[in-house]
C-alpha cells in the first residue's frame, strides 16, 4: 500500500471539512475513494462524512415504526411491515427498503420457535390434573398408557407451518 503525504492528507482534510463528497475529493487530487474514506475515518474518526448516497426512502419516526413493529411481534416479516408503513406514509417504499433497515439494525431472518400458547384455562386444567394424581405410585403410573400426538410425513414435507 502507497503511503500518502501530509500534504495531501491536509488537503483531504480541508476539503472535506468544506463539505465535498469522498468521491469528489478523490477525483480532486488523484487518489482512490476508498483512500480518501481511509485517511478522513483515521483523522476524524467521529465526523460524519457525506456520502454520494441517495437520501433515505424512509424518515427517522418511520424507521422507528417499522423496528417497533418487528420487535413487538405485531409484524412478523419485511412484507407485512411494507403493508403497514405504505398506508401510513404517502411515498411507497419497497420489500428491499424494508431489508436493509432490518439489516443495518442487525435483525436476522430467522423462524420463531414454537411453543404453546397456555391460557389460564389451560393453567386451571393442568392444575387440575396435578392435584387429582399427586398421590399416585409409580406402579399406578406404570399402567398408564402414553400417546405421543406428533405428526410425521411418510413422503415430503408440508413446508415451514
Amino acid at each position: 500500500m502507497r503511503s500518502i503525504s501530509s500534504s495531501q492528507k491536509e488537503n483531504i482534510l480541508s476539503m472535506a471539512s468544506n463539505g465535498l463528497l469522498t468521491h469528489h475529493i478523490a477525483l480532486n487530487l488523484g487518489l482512490g475513494k476508498s483512500t480518501v474514506s481511509r485517511v478522513l475515518q483515521d483523522l476524524l474518526p467521529d465526523h460524519p462524512i457525506p456520502s454520494a448516497d441517495h437520501p433515505t426512502m424512509l424518515s427517522s419516526t418511520n424507521q422507528h415504526c417499522i423496528l417497533l413493529q418487528i420487535a413487538s411481534g405485531k409484524v412478523s416479516n419485511a412484507v407485512q411491515a411494507i403493508t403497514h408503513i405504505n398506508s401510513i406514509i404517502s411515498n411507497a417504499v419497497s420489500s428491499q427498503t424494508v431489508k436493509n433497515l432490518l439489516k443495518q439494525h442487525s435483525f436476522k431472518a430467522v423462524t420463531k420457535k414454537k411453543k404453546p400458547l397456555l391460557k389460564a384455562v389451560h393453567k386451571k386444567e393442568h392444575l387440575a390434573f396435578v392435584l387429582k394424581y399427586e398421590n399416585w405410585t409409580v406402579e399406578n403410573w406404570k399402567r398408564v398408557v402414553w400417546l405421543d400426538e406428533t405428526k410425521i410425513n411418510r413422503i415430503g414435507s408440508d413446508g415451514k407451518q
